[in-house]
This record gives C-alpha cells, structure tokens and sequence, in this order.
C-alpha cells in the first residue's frame, strides 16, 4: 500500500495460482518485431523456464539467444531470438506478477481499502503485501508474509529499493494497528534487509492516539537507534472515508497536526546530529493542516517520498521559481524501477497518465484550474504568478469530494461525479477547465467515469494536464 489513502484490495479467490503473461505490445524495430511476435500471443516460457514475475522474465530474456514458447489462437509454437545481449526483447506484457500476487493478511483499522464504496473496479480492492511490487512500483509492504526465500532473492538479485510500511516500533503497538500477532515481530526482517545493504524507505501512517504523540516519539527515537540505515521514513496522516466502519479512528485537527509536525521536526534535527541525515519527513498534509509553511527543497534531501505526498508542495513551488527565472522547471523523478524494465506494464500510480482536449469550443473568461481542496490551498498563493507566465487569466475551481467523503481533500482522489457536479454548478465565465491527470489513471477516474463523461456537463473543453508548472502551462497556453 502507498500510504493511508490508497491501495488495493481483492479477494485471492479472483487470482490463480499461476498464469501465463500476454503480450500487450511489440515495439517496432524491436528484436520481438522482426521474430513475428504479436499483442495477444501468450508467453509460455523463456529459456525453457516458467518466469514468475516480470523480474525473473527481464533477466532471462537479457541473454543474447532467447528462446521462447508462446501461445496464439490456442498453438504452442517455439522461436529464437538473437540480440545483442542486455538488448531490450522489445515486449510490454500484460501482468507483472505472473503468479499468486502476495495478498496482505493484516487487517489494519485505518487501511483505505476498507473505505471504498461497494461497487468501484475490482483492481481498486486488491489489497497486495507483495515485496516484487514494493521494488517494482513502490508499494509499501509490511513484511508480515516475507519469508527466508524472499530474503534470499532480494538479497541475491538486489530488488531495492524496497518500501516498507513501519506505522510503530513498540511491538504490541504494531501488531494492535496491523491486526496481525505477525506485526509484533515482522520488522525483523527490516533489520535482515538492511544488515545486507538493500536500499529501504519507511512509512508511517499517523493515526491520533494510537501511533502518535509519545508513541511516535518512541518509533522515531527506536528507528534511530535500530535502523539508521533506512534511506528515508515518510510520516502521513490518517485518510478516513464516509464509508470507513471504524468508530476509534480520529481525523488531524489542525492542532494535533501542529504537535505532530513538532514532534518530526525535533527528531529530525536528532537524526541529522547523529546521522547526518534528517530521515523523518512530514507529508504535505500535515503542513496544510496546520496552517505551517513547508520546509525549503534542502530539508527534502532529494525527494525519496515525492510520490507519498512529501514534498509536492515545494518541489511545485521551485518549478515556478526556476521557470519563472528563465530557467527550465525540474520535478522529482518517480520511485521504483519499473521503467527500467521496459516489460513492466505501467500499474498504480505509474499508470499512463492520459494529457488531451476534450470537445467544444472555447469561449470568452478565464482558464480554470480543478483541483481539491488541498490544490486550490497550494494554487490560491501563486494564481497571479502562473496568470504572468502564461499571459491568460486563470482561476481555481476547488472540488468537494463527496464520493469518498471524510477528510479526504487531495486531487488525485477527485472522481468524475464530483468534478462533473462542480463543473455543472460553475456559473462563473470560463475558457477551458483543466484537470490533473493524477485523478485520471489509466484513462479513467476512480469512479470508473472518463474525461469524456466529465465533458458532458458543459460546452466548453476539459482538458487533462499534468499538475506541474510546466504542465499548468502548456495546457493553459492552448
């Protein structure tokens, strides 16, 4: 899970003990291209060997002669195919866990998944503690099914960097937030990842008192004393739903945020004495809830949590400095490694993020930002800059999530019905609505609308752009 407002959750029932990878592209000029292969044929083995996941496929087809057997229209048929070796193959599959994804026998009380509403896509609910997924998307994993096997693999083939899901170090705190006697001792396999030099970062997800105040105290003072050797410990607040069923969990107010960004900051300071390294990071939420501005790029040390929601605010705020020094905007680069490996398919947060303009015709008023309510927070202080860089008038349109309800205020959890509401009871002048595409994974909203069942509450484009400077831009410039 990436923190405490995502993840996913399905039965294992739906997952079978073993399938074989499709093949959902070939690219052209590519080694597979000039072998005939096709998107659909179905990829029995490499090498001879049954590949479980997409980490072992790469590896094996990094040789110079591959020798594959696929499947088309229900034939086996056997091929080789000679690159240069490490070449790219030049396949995209379907699947990057080709057997029994790893599923998560912990039954947290803040875990998101049990706040969806009934009735959402079924990937949305599958709820994975899958250490391949870890180092391949940057999923957290709370290492309570890792096993000696596991260890030796990541050991052996150096999966990092993994992510790991810490929330307490006090055992019986653990073992009480995961709902798994397993918790209580499962961080021992933390301390076995990182006595073999794997690259870890950590996660806490704050829930007010049951992880937080002395008790977090005490993990940050344990993980400094126990796991220095974590590159980084990323600490996020609590997401509760309408639909959560829990009745002890609590919101951030802004004044316990306050105390908990305090207590961050003190151990922060900690760390860099005695490590050299700040190593706790607050979330940008924290510091929109209480009302405190977020920490200069420095206090960041290079953005490990970027994608958790660490650092967002400032890295957004940099690009608008450096762009509007003449410079060209950067942004953080995402985690996992994935894109190293050209077969993963694009999952999570790093599915294809679709950037298009949707139908009508522009019309007389200001270009109009939405976003949630955290986002329209973030744009309220910099509206008049970006109106300079880009020449047009622009506005920002908060949107209310009435879909997930609760505190749940951040843009890439807008659903199509909210924005379309919204947009529907815009009365204002508008040119052209933008929306980020982090709301838009896969092409589609969390709600299952897409941009064009959005586009049908008004007469004027929607367009989807990436929620950068560069990105804000661009789509405004149009």
């Amino acid at each position: 899970m990436a923190n405490g407002v995502s993840g996913r959750v399905v039965s294992s029932m739906l997952w079978p003990l073993m399938s074989n990878p499709t093949i959902l592209e070939v690219l052209p000029g590519s080694a597979a291209a000039a072998a005939g292969l096709q998107p659909g044929d179905e990829l029995l083995s490499v090498n001879g060997v049954v590949p479980t996941d997409v980490i072992e496929y790469q590896q094996l087809v990094d040789e110079s002669a591959v020798a594959l057997e696929v499947r088309r229209d229900g034939i086996a048929s056997a091929l080789e195919i000679v690159k240069p070796a490490g070449a790219p193959l030049g396949l995209r599959l379907n699947s990057s866990i080709f057997d029994r994804v790893q599923t998560c026998d912990n039954h947290c009380e803040f875990c998101f998944i049990y706040q969806l509403p009934p009735g959402m896509r079924t990937t949305l609910y599958l709820k994975d503690d899958d250490y391949r997924l870890s180092f391949l998307y940057g999923n957290f994993t709370t290492l309570t099914r890792f096993t000696e096997l596991d260890l030796a693999r990541v050991v052996e083939e150096r999966l990092g960097p993994l992510y790991v899901s810490i929330h307490a170090t006090d055992p019986e705190v653990r073992a009480g937030m995961l709902r798994n006697p397993r918790g209580a001792t499962s961080l021992r396999w933390l301390r076995a990842l990182l006595d073999n030099g794997v690259e870890v970062h950590g996660q806490i997800v704050l829930c007010p008192g049951v992880n937080s105040g002395a008790v977090l105290e005490g993990t940050c003072a344990e993980i400094i004393t126990s796991y220095p050797d974590l590159a980084s410990v990323g600490i996020v607040p609590l997401g509760l739903s309408k639909h959560g069923r829990e009745t002890t969990l609590v919101a951030h107010t802004p004044e316990t945020a306050a105390e908990d960004i305090e207590i961050i900051t003190f151990w922060q300071q900690r760390a860099l004495d005695a490590l050299g390294k700040r190593l706790f990071f607050a979330s940008d939420e924290l510091y929109l809830l209480a009302g405190a501005p977020v920490p200069p790029a420095a206090e960041y040390e290079g953005f490990d949590q970027h994608e958790n929601g660490i650092g967002m605010i400032r890295s957004f705020y940099d690009e608008l400095d450096q762009i509007e020094a003449g410079l060209r905007g950067s942004f953080p680069a995402m985690t996992g490694n994935w894109s190293t490996i050209p077969a993963a398919p694009a999952e999570g947060y790093r599915e294809e993020r679709p950037q298009s303009r949707g139908a009508g015709a522009d019309s007389d008023g200001p270009v109009v930002i939405v976003t949630g309510d955290y986002g329209a927070r973030v744009f309220g202080n910099v509206v008049g800059r970006l109106e300079t860089l880009t020449g047009t008038e622009l506005r920002v349109l908060p949107v209310a999530n009435e879909f997930f309800g609760g505190n749940v205020a951040v843009a890439g959890l807008m659903v199509g019905s909210d924005i379309r509401t919204a947009i529907a009871a815009d009365g204002l002048p508008v040119r052209r609505y933008l929306v980020p595409n982090t709301a838009v994974p896969g092409g589609r909203f969390l709600d299952d609308m897409d941009i064009a069942d959005v586009a049908a509450a008004t007469s004027v484009p929607i367009d989807v752009v990436a929620p950068t400077v560069a990105g804000l831009i661009e789509g405004a410039s149009v």
